[in-house]
């Protein structure tokens, strides 16, 4: 699993609307990206309405936040309206990009986030993740790496 200080791996994926998302998109701002098993279940849920109901904190410290999972497209844009997330989710249906992170296991992700710089590289690592109280920890991590 990749752990503070490593470089985060490029990766070609796509978004919920089918458009490519790389690494590149993401270079140049600090981001968090965090890897989720599925769409619509109870604590995948709660977790992308935390991000979600926090997204303002993060808006204002230029964090861009990007959720990961290996449902499809289609099921992340539904995901999303069902539940007005603002923030994009990224299709990893083959476990590649998971794989390269380290958070795949026995063919099932690993709940995980990834704090990283405008550089891509790690900052912070919770993994597995405890939703309770997680936002707030990825905040304290945001504080912590750029004060």
């Amino acid at each position: 699993m990749l752990q503070p200080g490593d470089a985060f791996p490029a990766f070609n994926s796509v978004d919920f609307e089918g458009e490519p998302l790389t690494l590149d998109d993401l270079l140049g701002s600090p981001f968090v990206i965090y890897f989720y098993p599925k769409d619509d279940t109870p604590i995948c849920t709660t977790q992308a309405c935390s991000f979600r109901d926090a997204y303002d904190a993060f808006d204002d410290v230029d964090i861009l936040v990007v959720g990961v999972s290996p449902d499809s497209p289609e099921s992340h844009r539904k995901f999303m309206e069902k539940h007005d997330l603002n923030f994009p989710l990224i299709s990893d249906q083959n476990l590649d990009f998971s794989k390269k992170c380290g958070v795949e296991k026995e063919g099932k992700i690993v709940r995980t986030t990834f704090l990283c710089d405008e550089e891509g590289v790690v900052q912070w690592v919770e993994s597995p993740v405890n939703v309770d109280g997680h936002v707030e920890r990825v905040m304290d991590a945001i504080e912590d790496a750029f004060a």
